[in-house]
């Protein structure tokens, strides 16, 4: 996979003089949802991540504060995205290395996944990853 399959997805966004409403559904996202996650409370200076699934697809969303993605592909490509809007999703396809770094006080990172949890689907070494 390179940088060219990641995309930044409009969430659908109900505005209401009560609050918005944002919702997820499988006709948002290319794919059905096995898992969802969140991050939190992450420390300053610390980064999540770190790693490319072989199969797993996710859509990432600041659901509170802000974060950076920095993304890698196999061919040695680096792209940075910020989120900071949570009816904006970025969608990251398999063999895409990622990270999430410089969390805002208060940031919460929603993660929904294709695949439920599975190790073996996960690579932790850059080397190797690079090498795929």
């Amino acid at each position: 996979m390179s940088l060219n399959n990641i995309k930044i997805i409009d969430i659908p966004k109900i505005t209401d003089v009560r609050g918005n409403l944002s919702v997820i559904e499988n006709d948002v996202i290319p794919f059905n949802i096995k898992r969802v996650y969140y991050l939190y409370d992450v420390p300053s200076g610390s980064y999540r991540g770190g790693h490319a699934h072989k199969k797993l697809q996710q859509l990432l969303i600041a659901i509170s504060g802000s974060f950076d993605v920095v993304l890698n592909d196999i061919h040695g490509h680096q792209q940075i995205i910020t989120l900071n809007k949570p009816n904006k999703g970025l969608l990251i396809p398999n063999m895409v290395w990622r990270e999430i770094e410089e969390f805002s006080s208060g940031a919460i990172c929603l993660v929904v996944a294709s695949e439920t949890y599975n190790e073996d689907d996960y690579i932790r070494d850059f080397k190797q990853f690079l090498s795929s």
